[in-house]
């Protein structure tokens, strides 16, 4: 399938493709474009749009995108939902502090956002970090649970 958000990824805007990648379609293709051309680009290819304004894979009673997703494919994961509250502290601005490896994400994308100002090679580069914190997450979630190996 193809999806299109705004151009310039930045938190939920790297956490949103690689959620859709690794767990919900595998062969995804990303479109960045204009947030003002966001809507044209989906009517004219069929692409599923996320973390703009007025779509369902946006921000709605609080969530952020990755949530919105979250809910929407019913992941269920509780590494994910771990993974989720982090990404959601780090993307919006007022709720930075409520977890405590937000501000290190969030510094994270804008430092990526400086080495890496194409939004494709800013994917590449940033799903390996989201890969290593869904699996430090997994490993809280089982520490939390007692199920430590």
């Amino acid at each position: 399938m193809l999806w299109v958000t705004r151009s310039h990824v930045h938190v939920d805007r790297v956490a949103c493709p690689w959620l859709i990648r690794r767990f919900v379609d595998s062969g995804a293709e990303f479109l960045f474009v204009p947030k003002n051309q966001v809507e044209k680009a989906a009517a004219e290819t069929g692409a599923i749009p996320f973390d703009v304004p007025g779509v369902e894979l946006g921000h709605h009673e609080g969530r952020c995108s990755f949530e919105s997703i979250l809910a929407k494919y019913e992941l269920a994961d509780s590494a994910l939902a771990r993974l989720a509250k982090i990404v959601h502290a780090a993307d919006i601005a007022t709720d930075l502090h409520n977890d405590e490896i937000a501000p290190g994400l969030e510094a994270i994308a804008t430092g990526f956002g400086v080495i890496r100002p194409d939004d494709q090679a800013n994917l590449a580069a940033q799903f390996v970090v989201y890969d290593a914190l869904y699996a430090w997450c997994r490993l809280q979630v089982a520490k939390d649970e007692g199920a430590v190996r």
